[in-house]
């Protein structure tokens, strides 16, 4: 039996493509890409994102490009209690287009962002590669310049998902909810 779980393990692993694999969209237009999205997908395998994943819901983020090519990000969501709930982080340019560098401000980890598919009036898909301490994960959003993405774009984003590894449990569609989106 423990020689079939290693060899499942082997498998899934051989399946899942690397991080270094994950490349932003060629083309990438940082100016573009400014101005407010809606959150719609989100999928994680981290632990904290497993344990939080049923109260979570649509939220909003600005991306504001800053004068030296890196990005100001800014979420806003609605937690359980009602209040809102805001995260900021400075976003640093790297060698290629479409790829940041930062340090969560509010979780602490170090992410490497990639705008992976986007089309600028419709919807952005990024990836993220993290790191805190010996931890390491993968988050990637789904985003949507309005609430309402299409199904096929929804099923991109999940396939898009299992390809980086993340079970397929683990990759939610997040709730609409009016009090909150304006």
């Amino acid at each position: 039996m423990a020689s079939l779980h290693t060899l499942l393990g082997v498998v899934l692993c051989s399946l899942m493509v690397s991080s270094s694999e994950i490349l932003p969209q060629a083309d990438f237009d940082l100016q573009a890409m400014a101005g407010k999205w809606y959150l719609i997908g989100i999928c994680s395998n981290a632990q904290w994102f497993v344990s939080r994943k049923a109260n979570m819901k649509t939220g909003t983020a600005i991306i504001k490009p800053t004068e030296d090519g890196g990005i100001e990000l800014s979420f806003s969501s609605l937690t359980n209690n009602g209040t809102c709930r805001k995260m900021e982080n400075l976003a640093n340019k790297t060698e290629v287009p479409g790829k940041f560098t930062y340090r969560s401000r509010y979780w602490g980890y170090v992410s490497d962002l990639r705008m992976v598919d986007v089309k600028y009036d419709e919807y952005g898909l990024t990836y993220s590669f993290n790191t805190r301490g010996n931890e390491t994960f993968v988050v990637n959003r789904l985003y949507g310049r309005s609430l309402d993405l299409s199904a096929e774009l929804q099923e991109k984003f999940r396939q898009f998902s299992l390809e980086t590894g993340i079970l397929a449990e683990n990759i939610i569609m997040l709730p609409k909810h009016s009090d909150f989106i304006k």
